[in-house]
């Protein structure tokens, strides 16, 4: 089991960037698949970007491709993802999400295990 903690939201004008960072506790890090997902009111959970378990290359959202990017520590358990040239679209709350020996998939029901939320927002 893995419980994931969020840092780093907040409010930015667009064009700016913000990073998020998502902290894993438990030692099998490494084994999890991880991502992130993002959510606004009265919408459905968006995916946003993961990697698999065994590294190899990470899968975004046509929305965010050449702008955000995904990366992961498994030595220091942590997730993050730097977000450039932010758009007022990307306001939302962004979950870190993790699922054991889990490919880089894009629907929130593949994964098991979810942050509690860190909001972004985006002012035009």
């Amino acid at each position: 089991q893995v419980q994931l903690v969020e840092s780093g939201g907040g409010s930015v004008q667009a064009g700016g960037s913000l990073r998020l960072s998502c902290a894993a506790s438990g030692r099998t890090f490494s084994n999890y698949a991880v991502g992130w997902f993002r959510q606004t009111p009265g919408k459905e959970r968006e995916f946003v970007a993961a990697i698999r378990w065994s590294g190899g290359s990470a899968v975004y959202a046509d929305s965010v491709q050449g702008r955000f990017t995904i990366s992961r520590d498994n030595a220091k358990n942590t997730v993050s993802l730097q977000m450039n040239s932010l758009k007022p679209e990307d306001t939302a709350v962004y979950y870190c999400v993790a699922q054991l020996f889990g490919l880089a998939r894009v629907t929130a029901m593949d994964y098991a295990y979810w942050g509690q939320g860190t909001q972004v927002t985006v002012s035009s």
